[in-house]
């Protein structure tokens, strides 16, 4: 993972990664309305990136990894993963990594007594929700392992997740320039470890879905 060098300004290979339900929930909690236009996101970033690192270099645009999870004990996430595998993956330089959630160990507790509630006193429902597992660390995996292939210069980040310094902080020591994909406040101790970033929320109207 060697930076390019030469007489002319380095061409700028820029990859996005997508922290799907981060991204969307944060998103959600400035616009509650917003769709995204998913094929334009990506190179809408790439190129934001490029003028933020450097006005001149050219710009190309290597694809988006958009990372996501589902309930399979929901039958409303059918649709979801339906979209994800046969919309969203399909879509030009765009991949998708998804992964089922699973149920939570624990129980929730009654604030008085704290007791473990382990059904719905009303339908008698399992009351343990489910999480995600292993997204964060396929993203860093990946990251890692695309960069040592040579595969980007310059990484767009799009999560809060602070988890994600150490992965920033890595590439950077090996001349990848890593850019988050902000809004601020959210996440503010990875934007002070990436190389710079982009206000998402000031530039969501560049890939709006109209």
């Amino acid at each position: 993972m060697i930076a390019e060098t030469g007489p002319e300004a380095p061409r700028l290979r820029v990859r996005v990664f997508v922290d799907f339900w981060n991204f969307s929930l944060a998103l959600r909690g400035i616009d509650a309305d917003f769709r995204v236009d998913w094929q334009k996101i990506g190179p809408v970033l790439a190129q934001s990136s490029g003028q933020l690192i450097d006005a001149g270099a050219p710009v190309a645009y290597e694809g988006m990894t958009v990372y996501g999870s589902y309930d399979p004990g929901k039958p409303q996430d059918a649709k979801l993963r339906s979209w994800f595998s046969n919309t969203l993956d399909k879509m030009a330089g765009v991949s998708v990594v998804l992964q089922a959630r699973q149920r939570k160990k624990g129980y929730p507790k009654c604030p008085a007594c704290q007791a473990e509630v382990a059904v719905c006193a009303v339908c008698s429902a399992d009351m343990r929700g489910t999480e995600e597992k292993g997204v964060d660390t396929r993203i860093a995996t990946d990251m890692v392992s695309l960069a040592w292939a040579n595969a980007f210069n310059c990484a767009v980040l799009l999560s809060s997740d602070k988890d994600f310094v150490p992965v920033a902080e890595f590439l950077q020591t090996r001349g990848i320039k890593v850019i988050h994909g902000a809004f601020p406040p959210l996440g503010s101790a990875l934007t002070q470890k990436c190389w710079g970033h982009l206000h998402l929320g000031a530039m969501r109207d560049l890939f709006r879905r109209i």
